[in-house]
């Protein structure tokens, strides 16, 4: 019998559209799944082979995502299609390049992990199940088998609290809003943003429910959030409950932590995975990260925390695996030596930064790395959903290598930890390469690739910017907290080192550089129009380059103004506002770069006025103030998801900047005015419910070219 249906189960990957992946390539282009032959076949690792039967080009593999990794390969390097963040549609040809020698890529590291808690919050608070459905995509096309899973999680809580004699208002004080989500389920701050309606629960839960049929259709293993000791801040006072308090976070109240030594610890964890299972099955993987971000351990036996953690886990599934980010102090000691190899899974979560898993070169430098426990090595490149372009390709390429040499009993995958996608597509489809690519290669090789695949074409100019951009933006030689922030989007001041508190606004390579890659770009603009994946690169490196010039040309205001220079001053200010709005300009001609493709997302969700308003304001205040006035100033949370968006600029970043020339100009015809109280000047805008277009308004061709123009040609 079990033949039987093993013989069944292979032949269904030779018949019709009988397969996810066979839908996958009709999502595509309608039709497409006819060009290709999917042969789903035995293997003991992970691999996909490319091959030819007729005018089909076969694809077979281990596994449906090993499969869907092959498409995408085949796609990328035989028909030069490249699908990502910014477009996954494309029109194949009639008859697909043929497959002339048979390819094989297989890789002994079974896990590509994806997502950070962070991301469910800056990227996708609002996505519907239109958008959710294309993010699958992308993750089965680019091998991922291992994402985090928190979607519609806010209801078991809902739920076990109930249980525990919580009513729906004290849940709601407990439970935080969509755009804060992230923050809660890391234990950082309780009740932000929300309360959630009614609606909110039910619909993430249909919502999770549709992701997971997908991922588990595919055989992706969703990473559930585990339960790790959270309970509410007054849970000793209402149920009387053995409790640390770990302080604040940025301004907020943390919620409380159970001692897992506490008889209450199972009891309450039992309530939890029960409640996960009823909603949403089983798992094999568990993410819980205690102590994240400076939560106190004062008082806290860590070898006993982490076992009663593990054994809560287990008893909801004995096969289970803990999930844990590096990150900070994290993972301590004390829990890595109490827990069994083979029960526990680290995320190295910033390896092309600060790894931990032996890299003597780092800040965070482990001598053992994890010891016995296995590992992936991550990339997490932007925080805050900060755009930008940014990375650094010689580092993570050698990382990866060095860490397999290093840490071959233990490394078995790579992950993308990002707290904010939609951007920067060349970095990530640079990580997911490497396991599928057994030598190592130069960033040069790679870019080269690269570039045909992207255009879709070997274009000598388009090489050149991508020599220029591979040596500059993307090849960051220090560490820091993602991209270059531009000065537009930062609080004024006379010296800007940042826009959000934590990054840095230093520029690691000539500015020059950004102008020149974006003249190059524009030189073949008018013959590559209509390719969706240039016009997204030109709007993005034009970009680029005027953030770069507003850099420089902040500088030079202040120096002005500190040298007494009223009208150079006056000269200098009026053109650095004036870049803002080409800025805003520029970006109206990309949905990507658009706050009102941001708001209307979050409108879209909600069911009633009510529930738009409270998500819209979700929205606004994520990307602004992040939070209250404490948590924004003395926290330093305000901009730190600042984003160089269409209509942000325009409504947002400018007025700070006229006011802060406008009290400059009066200091300098000595006039005594009081320093601007920012915060008073920013929440208005979080409140507003005014329209901002979603859709692209004008060609980006044209108006990059205009903008270019208006900024450099005018300047040199």
């Amino acid at each position: 019998m079990k033949s039987i249906c093993l013989f069944i189960f292979l032949l269904s990957g030779y018949l019709g559209n009988a397969s996810p992946v066979h839908e996958l390539l009709d999502r595509i282009d309608p039709g497409a799944s006819k060009k290709f032959k999917i042969e789903l076949v035995e293997g003991n690792t992970d691999f996909f082979e490319l091959d030819q039967d007729g005018d089909r080009v076969v694809v077979r593999g281990n596994n449906y995502v090993s499969i869907a990794t092959g498409v995408n390969w085949y796609l990328k390097y035989y028909a030069g299609i490249h699908l990502s963040w910014n477009g996954m549609k494309a029109k194949l040809p009639a008859v697909l390049p043929p497959v002339e020698k048979r390819e094989r890529r297989e890789t002994s590291l079974k896990y590509r992990y994806d997502l950070n808690y962070c991301t469910y919050s800056y990227s996708m608070a609002f996505w519907d199940w239109e958008r959710w459905e294309k993010e699958l995509d992308w993750m089965a096309l680019h091998g991922i088998n291992l994402p985090l899973a928190l979607t519609g999680t806010e209801t078991v809580w809902r739920n076990v609290l109930l249980q525990l004699g919580y009513s729906a208002e004290e849940i709601g004080k407990f439970i935080a809003g969509p755009g804060f989500l992230a923050w809660w389920h890391m234990n950082n701050l309780e009740g932000w943003g929300g309360p959630n309606p009614e609606n909110w629960y039910k619909q993430q839960v249909q919502l999770q429910q549709r992701i997971l049929n997908r991922m588990r259709e595919f055989g992706i293993e969703p990473v559930f959030p585990g339960y790790a000791g959270m309970v509410p801040h007054d849970v000793k006072e209402k149920l009387g409950l053995n409790v640390t308090d770990p302080g604040k976070w940025c301004g907020f109240t943390r919620p409380a932590f159970l001692q897992p030594e506490d008889p209450a610890f199972q009891r309450v964890a039992g309530l939890y995975y029960a409640e996960m299972e009823k909603l949403f099955g089983k798992a094999r993987f568990y993410s819980m990260d205690p102590f994240h971000e400076g939560g106190s351990t004062e008082g806290v036996d860590l070898a006993a925390a982490g076992k009663s953690i593990l054994e809560a886990m287990k008893r909801a599934n004995s096969s289970a695996v803990w999930v844990i980010q590096a990150w900070q102090a994290n993972p301590r000691p004390q829990i890595l030596d109490a827990i069994e190899a083979g029960d526990m899974l680290v995320l190295d979560l910033s390896s092309e930064n600060r790894p931990m898993w032996g890299d003597k070169e780092s800040p965070w430098y482990r001598e053992n790395g994890y010891g016995k426990h296995d590992w992936l090595y991550c990339m997490l490149l932007n925080f805050g959903g900060n755009v930008g372009m940014y990375g650094r390709m010689d580092r993570v390429i050698d990382g990866f290598y060095a860490a397999r040499e290093l840490r071959k009993g233990t490394l078995c995958g790579v992950g993308i930890t990002m707290e904010g996608i939609e951007n920067n597509p060349v970095m990530y489809e640079l990580l997911l390469e490497l396991p599928w690519r057994p030598e190592k290669f130069t960033k040069e090789e790679w870019v080269e690739g690269y570039v045909k695949a992207r255009y879709g074409c070997d274009d000598s100019r388009l090489r050149q910017v991508w020599q220029i951009l591979s040596e500059t933006v993307y090849n960051c030689p220090d560490i820091r907290e993602g991209t270059v922030e531009s000065v537009f989007c930062a609080r004024p001041a006379e010296e800007v080192h940042s826009a959000s508190s934590w990054g840095s606004s230093r520029m690691y390579y000539p500015p020059e550089e950004s102008e020149k890659a974006a003249k190059l770009m524009l030189s073949v603009a008018d013959r590559y129009a209509g390719n969706n994946n240039f016009e997204y690169d030109l709007v993005d490196v034009v970009r680029q380059a005027i953030a770069d010039r507003g850099n420089r040309l902040q500088k030079e205001v202040t120096a002005a103004y500190r040298a007494g220079k009223k009208a150079d001053f006056q000269r200098l200010s009026r053109e650095f506002l004036d870049l803002i709005l080409v800025q805003d300009s520029l970006l109206t001609t990309r949905r990507e770069f658009k706050v009102g493709n941001w708001i209307a997302q979050a409108r879209k969700i909600g069911r009633t006025e009510d529930e738009k308003r409270l998500y819209e304001w979700n929205a606004r205040v994520q990307i602004t103030t992040w939070g209250n006035r404490k948590a924004a100033d003395e926290g330093g949370l305000r901009d730190y998801s600042h984003r160089e968006w269409s209509g942000l600029l325009k409504d947002f970043y400018y007025p700070r900047w006229k006011a802060y020339f406008d009290m400059l100009g009066q200091r300098l015809n000595g006039v005594q005015v009081q320093d601007i109280d920012w915060y008073a000047m920013e929440e208005p805008w979080t409140w507003l419910r005014n329209d901002y277009p979603a859709e692209p308004e004008e060609n980006a061709v044209e108006v990059a070219q205009w903008a270019y123009g208006k900024v450099f040609v005018k300047i040199r």
